[in-house]
């Protein structure tokens, strides 16, 4: 069965959305409130199903009681009174989604948000669907490579795979994101075309008009969607908003294509949802979040896939991004997130103050993928680093307490300095697969322990460009993603010693 096959065939079990000729039934509006409107009257209506006001506004249905309808409001200058009518109209909230979104700004129900035109075409994609089951999937073996040097050999991520970013405010948790956004640019690897969805959630204006400018100036926004429901937007956007940003995605991979999406963050989504309820009048449990908060992100999350090639060969990646408090990693909702998850990357305030970027907690850190989801050349340096830097922790907290230190403790400190220099990296700056290479046998083959630790910096930004002018053949090797032979080890290491001449 080929593509266009495939996409036919699961598109025939989509919810179609064209006049059913059924007679839509009328209500009455019996209280209005921030948002909110109950309604009585509609007892054949379904759970996320559009309404219609006399005004011409719309909601959408979130909540089915025994007498009563509550109605999310969607048009935000809506002028509804109790007493008006209201009548279903057999759509479920939906989005419509087609290649015309590629470089796109949108708003959770496609409208433009850019200033520029958006051509209406493609079919209508309910935002709420089930996840794929454990058949239609295989593992995840194929790396989403972030261009990060301490996540791509540290904590590898894999296409398909759930990796939450948490950490407290301003600590570079977007920073993670938008890197790995622009890296999907280089494809060093030659393992296709990524398409990128960021989805701001409760944001200011000017920090999404500040990332949108980024990822254009970086050539990455060609590839991507931004879904922004920002602060000053109603509670019910900020709750759709990475609905459609997963809706979109699913276009995408059931077109084969491997899909990154960014929910940043899940921390004001729950905000929202618990405004949502709070105004429905829904019990509250803990922290006052309604006791389905669990599955308002569980059903959201699990729709992160790796399709089996029988089911077109498609893949999502999520990165949820969740905000701490004091960096409480117990709070309600990051241990929601972190069990739903498939691993999570945690930043650390105390090395973000020290100046380590990213700051990223190398023993927090987790990916239960693991070296699945790395190439051959990266495995092949990442366990001795990860070594190396266990050892250099321990030993650091053990000189603390005394200064005569044997010669050999001495020297695994002075080589874990330089393992922490090499792990800090420009924003905006990702590597490639043979950079990283380059950098991580320089660390751990002992090539930088006669390097002084104010130098590395140089020698980490310099190296590539050192190597790719003077031996192109050598770069392509380290890009293959195979595993790296004696012979190429011999080669590197003999222009990274010519390079180590040049800094002296």
């Amino acid at each position: 069965m080929n593509t266009n096959e495939l996409i036919s065939k699961i598109e025939e079990k989509l919810v179609t959305f064209e006049d059913t000729g059924k007679q839509a039934h009328v209500g009455e509006v019996v209280r209005v409130g921030d948002g909110i409107v109950m309604a009585s009257g509609l007892s054949k209506v379904a759970f996320n199903e559009e309404v219609e006001f006399e005004d011409e506004s719309v909601g959408f249905v979130l909540g089915l009681d025994e007498d009563s309808v509550s109605i999310v409001l969607l048009t935000p200058e809506a002028k509804i009174e109790e007493g008006q009518s209201v009548k279903s109209t057999g759509r479920i909230l939906s989005i419509q989604v087609s290649d015309q979104l590629l470089g796109r700004v949108i708003d959770p129900l496609g409208n433009p948000i850019d200033g520029k035109k958006l051509k209406r075409e493609g079919k209508y994609f309910p935002i709420e669907q089930i996840a794929p089951g454990v058949i239609e999937r295989e593992p995840v073996d194929t790396p989403m490579k972030t261009g990060i040097l301490s996540l791509d050999a540290l904590t590898p991520i894999g296409r398909g795979q759930r990796q939450l970013i948490i950490g407290d405010r301003s600590t570079g948790k977007t920073a993670i994101a938008i890197d790995t956004i622009i890296n999907q640019k280089k494809r060093d690897l030659g393992l296709g075309d990524v398409i990128c969805i960021y989805c701001a959630i409760g944001q200011k204006r000017a920090n999404v008009a500040r990332t949108v400018a980024k990822l254009e100036e970086e050539g990455a926004l060609d590839y991507s969607v931004v879904v922004a429901a920002t602060a000053s937007d109603p509670a019910s956007f900020q709750y759709l908003a990475p609905y459609s940003a997963i809706t979109i995605a699913e276009y995408f991979m059931r077109k084969g294509k491997d899909v990154l999406v960014v929910y940043d963050d899940l921390s004001k989504h729950a905000w929202a949802y618990r405004q949502i309820s709070l105004i429905l009048r829904r019990p509250a449990g803990r922290e006052a979040y309604p006791g389905d908060i669990f599955y308002l992100h569980s059903r959201l999350l699990e729709r992160a896939v790796k399709m089996s090639q029988e089911n077109g060969g498609g893949s999502i990646t999520a990165f949820p991004v969740i905000e701490t408090q004091a960096g409480d990693l117990s709070a309600y909702i990051p241990t929601n997130v972190i069990s739903i998850t498939d691993g999570q990357i945690f930043l650390d305030t105390d090395l973000f103050n020290q100046g380590v970027r990213p700051a990223i907690s190398v023993g927090l850190s987790v990916s239960r993928v693991g070296g699945a989801a790395q190439t051959k050349g990266i495995k092949q340096f990442a366990g001795p680093l990860r070594l190396e830097q266990a050892q250099y922790r321990e030993l650091a907290a053990f000189a603390q307490f005394g200064s005569d230190l044997d010669p050999a403790t001495q020297k695994q400190i002075e080589r874990g300095k330089r393992i922490t220099e090499i792990l800090k990296q420009p924003q905006y700056n990702p590597q490639n697969e043979a950079e990283q290479i380059i950098i991580l046998y320089a660390a751990t083959s002992g090539a930088l322990d006669e390097i002084e630790v104010e130098k590395i910096s140089e020698f980490t930004q310099g190296i590539y460009e050192y190597v790719a002018a003077k031996n192109k053949k050598l770069v392509k090797e380290l890009s293959s993603g195979k595993k790296i032979e004696d012979k190429t080890l011999k080669q590197l290491e003999r222009e990274i010693n010519e390079f180590k001449k040049t800094l002296k």
